[in-house]
């Protein structure tokens, strides 16, 4: 036989085997993500590898109430995958000169008490600021949700952080919300504004929102539901649903998967900015896992990772950036908790 043919016949071999391998790995996710299947809240599961989505479909139901199936195009509340969009559009801003990283917080929020002079932006961003936890500052009896304004007046009364800032990592919500605040003051615009004009609409996220009570709706919900004694009750909202810099993105999977790809080029963030939200500026303690933190994102040995977690919504984000692969699982359950299920499913494309 010709070289030429046994090459063909090589290839062709090598792509059946290739399609083959695909094949039990996208039927080995599909096993695993049977607990999100049936008249139960659901999820909506991505695998892109190389630039191309593997897998992209929905599991269960976005509504219980009204039985609507979850697909590719519904909208989960982030949670805190929101962060790194806030710290992008901190970044943004840097690279616009219209702030500096080393900026301290009470420059931009003058309200802020005298101690948080030394607290920088940089800070905020990695969770070494040591702001005190705005939730536990919520008052007993509390029922009106919180809004950004209430964290910044109760941040505006503490009269000390939990430690020196720049000394340790303490996740912080509180940072983010703050954040949040400085991207208004910076850029004269809401925060909901700037993450449209700057990320979403040149992204084409034509999905994707800021969410805003009172404002505009949200495209294909998915409503949150907790499990108690066996049945699912919705739980979509609670008092701290409404703050907008750690948690308040609405977005679903097809939209994640363009700002993945921004995420491989300057589109959007320089290389130097995408150098500083992917590098170690900590060291995660506190949490289940190994990992630092950069900017919004985790780093655990080849990935880049972030979970969001509120009421009756659990989601991840996790990037291989050497592999070409990312896997995000957006989930309207309080459980289970899905990081573990996305390594699991992750494990076969990465061979």
């Amino acid at each position: 036989m010709r070289l030429a043919a046994l090459f063909a016949l090589s290839l062709l071999a090598a792509g059946t085997a290739s399609a083959t391998t695909t094949a039990d790995a996208i039927r080995h996710a599909n096993r695993l993500m049977q607990k999100y299947t049936g008249d139960v809240p659901g999820a909506s599961l991505l695998v892109i590898k190389d630039g191309k989505p593997l897998l992209d479909r929905g599991y269960g139901m976005a509504d219980l109430e009204h039985h609507v199936a979850a697909t590719s195009a519904t909208d989960y509340r982030l949670a805190s995958v929101t962060k790194q969009f806030t710290a992008a559009a901190i970044l943004l801003l840097a690279q616009d000169g219209k702030l500096k990283l080393g900026d301290s917080i009470r420059h931009w929020l003058p309200s802020l008490p005298a101690f948080t002079d030394r607290v920088t932006l940089g800070e905020l961003l990695c969770h070494t600021g040591g702001l005190l936890d705005y939730e536990d500052l919520i008052p007993p009896g509390t029922t009106k949700q919180l809004d950004d304004g209430d964290v910044l007046r109760m941040i505006a009364a503490t009269t000390h952080g939990y430690f020196p800032p720049g000394s340790a990592y303490r996740y912080s919500n509180t940072g983010f919300v703050l954040l949040g605040l400085v991207v208004e003051k910076a850029s004269g615009l809401s925060l909901q504004d700037f993450l449209a004009r700057r990320i979403f609409q040149p992204l084409h996220m034509d999905h994707t929102l800021l969410y805003v009570h009172d404002d505009k709706s949200v495209p294909n919900r998915a409503y949150g539901y907790s499990e108690t004694g066996g049945r699912w009750q919705r739980t979509d909202q609670d008092l701290t649903s409404a703050t907008r810099g750690d948690g308040g993105i609405y977005s679903n999977i097809d939209d994640l998967a363009k700002w993945d790809a921004a995420l491989y080029d300057s589109r959007l963030l320089s290389d130097a900015s995408r150098r500083l939200a992917f590098s170690p500026h900590a060291k995660v303690v506190g949490e289940p896992y190994q990992a630092d933190y950069g900017y919004g994102w985790r780093i655990t040995g080849d990935t880049l990772w972030h979970s969001g977690e509120s009421i009756g919504f659990r989601n991840v984000i996790v990037r291989w950036p050497k592999q070409h692969l990312t896997v995000i699982l957006l989930s309207n359950r309080n459980d289970p908790e899905p990081y573990r299920t996305v390594l699991a499913i992750a494990e076969p494309f990465l061979h």
